[in-house]
């Protein structure tokens, strides 16, 4: 037997002592004894369920059309009757033929619905077709058909203010008016939630009938959302097919339109806007570059105009109802005539790089306002691009669009007409082209029209109306304020673009979104008057918004998945 070593014997006496030390404290049996309660866990916060989306029954796949056969595969196919009579054979042979000759027809009509299915459809397309990829039922389109006839009995023209009406000598009074819209503003909180689109949100538009709150999305796939928020809300299936009801916040009807094709990203709808007339239509602009409206009386969908070689990025109309600006990727803008058509549209390059947005003076519709990837805000006087036309005989310098067809060559004189950048960079050199560009400002980056921002501010201009019509060039276009916001959106997430409130009976603030899941309301100022969140029930960045133009406390939002919220005073109806 080996002899333990000291060190052995020294480390098996201090385990035994150490061991003889726990036994006699017994801390696990002189706590049982104590009786102490043990440690209650916390309990967890209780998280907002997402918005279920509506199932509905989905269109069973289409009978693929007969493949082209090679003449040997067709023969082995053919039973022959080594005893069939002369008479036989050549009805036999007949069939044959009628029989390729029906599947070869079939084949074409398959391939042209193929390659029709890949490209902008340019007719007109009814309720029936704008939501066959819904497979909506006889009490869906009833209430689809119903909700949109409801605000169609008034005629809502858009509000065009005064610009004095806000203008105060006494800065008190201005920040009175500012404590008590944030008053108002800050009762609203979420008081409906909805899956409107099936992808992500690009653009919205608040219909401005008082009585109802009916919102229009759309989103990265040409979808456009129709969302009747105050709505009794429908039943929803389970993963079990069990039918209940949803709940309380997650109220109102929703239908989706294939406002544009094909359903993919060429597809995104970048703007909608309201028919400023009596509200009665919507036109939508998407990077199918096209430009729709859709007409709430016929349920119709009618395009308007289309680009073959630029993808149009927003339009705003005028006051009137009758002329629209449209811009697009290539600098370029677009007047286009509604009463004359687009074969007497105007293309005017006013940018070396991507024109992202266009905005209208409402008081002051001469008056435009760019804003370009190059880093520039630009304030346009239409009334010197107008003279272009006048010269286009004498020096050459208007030339058809290259999506013009042929035969308007022998059509000059009326139009359509293209204006490059460098005609209208020598026509601003001109004396006839003095006062054409009204002002402009290079700073970091352009994000919206009067509102500019970098990755983390945006800033506010102030421009003296008095000075729209006597100075041909505004004496400077220098921000008055600047408001730290952030809007690093990245890759997957729409960008956070400040929307005017369009009602103009109200102090005028904007919305915005926010990456912590917040809806920020400015002032005209540069104000904070609002911030507005739910962590419980909205943990997904706001990123488009918009108001209702007729009633204050309302404001709706939609995120990168197609879920929308409608903020509003919970005591209201």
């Amino acid at each position: 037997m080996t002899e333990i070593s000291a060190y052995e014997q020294e480390r098996e006496a201090n385990i035994a002592r150490n061991r003889a030390l726990l036994e006699q404290l017994e801390l696990k049996d002189a706590v049982a004894t104590l009786g102490l309660p043990a440690k209650p866990k916390p309990a967890p916060k209780p998280k907002a369920k997402p918005v279920p989306a509506i199932k509905r029954v989905k269109r069973e796949l289409a009978e693929e059309a007969p493949r082209r056969q090679s003449a040997r595969l067709r023969k082995l196919e053919d039973e022959v009757d080594l005893n069939e009579t002369p008479a036989k054979r050549r009805r036999r042979i007949a069939e044959a033929k009628e029989r390729r000759k029906k599947e070869e027809e079939e084949l074409v009509l398959a391939e042209e619905q193929a390659h029709s299915a890949k490209h902008p459809r340019a007719q007109d397309l009814d309720l029936t077709v704008l939501t066959s990829a819904e497979e909506l039922g006889d009490e869906e389109m009833s209430a689809l058909r119903g909700s949109l006839q409801a605000i169609t009995n008034n005629s809502i023209p858009k509000g065009i203010g005064n610009v004095d009406a806000w203008v105060y000598e006494n800065d008190k009074r201005g920040e009175r008016e500012a404590e008590e819209l944030s008053k108002r503003l800050r009762k609203m909180k979420v008081v409906s939630r909805a899956k409107v689109t099936q992808d992500r949100v690009y653009s919205a538009v608040y219909h401005p009938e008082p009585t109802k709150d009916l919102i229009f999305f759309g989103d990265k796939h040409g979808q456009l959302g129709v969302w009747d928020a105050r709505a009794p809300a429908e039943e929803v299936a389970d993963g079990d097919d069990d039918v209940t009801p949803t709940d309380g916040e997650s109220g109102g009807k929703y239908w989706r339109l294939q406002q544009h094709w094909p359903a993919t990203a060429k597809s995104s709808i970048s703007s909608i806007r309201i028919d400023p007339i009596d509200s009665h239509s919507l036109y939508t602009t998407s990077y199918d570059c096209t430009v729709r409206q859709f007409s709430f009386v016929s349920g119709i969908s009618h395009q308007i105009y289309s680009s073959s070689n630029a993808l149009i990025t927003s339009l705003e109309l005028v006051s009137s109802g009758h002329e629209m600006w449209i811009s697009d990727v290539s600098g370029g803008v677009t007047h286009l005539d509604l009463r004359e058509g687009p074969s007497h549209s105007r293309w005017y390059g006013l940018s070396d790089q991507k024109i992202g947005s266009v905005s209208i003076n409402p008081t002051s519709p001469h008056l435009i306002l760019t804003a370009s990837n190059n880093r520039s805000l630009k304030i346009w006087d239409t009334r010197k691009l107008d003279t272009l036309i006048t010269q286009k005989h004498r020096d050459g310098g208007a030339t058809l669009p290259p999506s013009s067809p042929p035969s308007s060559s022998s059509k000059l004189s009326s139009g359509p007409f293209e204006f490059d950048f460098e005609r209208i960079q020598k026509f601003m050199e001109s004396k006839k082209g003095n006062g054409a560009l009204r002002g402009e400002h290079c700073p970091r980056k352009i994000c919206h029209f009067g509102i500019l921002g970098s990755q983390r501010s945006k800033y506010l201009w102030e421009l003296d109306a008095g000075k729209y019509d006597s100075s041909p060039v505004f004496p400077a276009l220098t921000p008055f304020s600047r408001i730290k916001h952030n809007c690093q959106t990245g890759r997957w997430l729409t960008l956070l673009r400040a929307v005017w409130n369009p009602n103009p009976d109200v102090y005028p603030h904007f919305t915005v979104g926010n990456m912590d899941h917040s809806l920020h309301i400015y002032s005209c100022k540069g104000e904070l008057v609002a911030k507005l969140s739910d962590p419980e029930r909205i943990t997904a960045t706001q990123a488009v918004t918009c108001s209702h133009p007729s009633v204050v406390e309302r404001c709706a939002t939609g995120n990168g998945s197609g879920r929308c919220v409608l903020w509003a005073p919970p005591d209201s109806e």
